[in-house]
């Protein structure tokens, strides 16, 4: 009975700092799923992709604002940014990149 004892006081206390702690656990998260979603807008060979990570960037971002207590600056980041600006990205690239993939060869 020692060890189940021993558990049950490590989940207990597990579960009391996250629960003392939760807004630092959730912004820490958030802020590396940002830095990853980044890093892979760097990296990916996909263009299309990269413009979708941008966008799940922008929405850490405006998250981090509500964070912040400024409700209104992260909604307007989440509106503008990944409402219109990533789906100009988007349509962008679906736009032009179909005569770039036949290989120079026009219509």
């Amino acid at each position: 009975m020692g060890i189940i004892d021993t558990l049950c006081g490590w989940f207990n206390s597990a579960v009391d700092f996250i629960m003392a702690n939760g807004v630092s656990i959730a912004f820490v998260v958030l802020a590396a799923i940002a830095v990853l979603a980044a890093i892979l807008v760097v990296t990916s060979e996909e263009t299309m992709h990269s413009a979708f990570y941008l966008a799940l960037v922008f929405f850490c971002v405006g998250v981090t604002y509500f964070f912040l207590a400024a409700p209104f600056v992260g909604v307007v980041q989440i509106m503008v940014y990944v409402g219109a600006i990533t789906m100009l990205f988007a349509f962008g690239l679906m736009l032009t990149r179909r005569g770039m993939s036949d290989g120079g060869e026009s219509r």
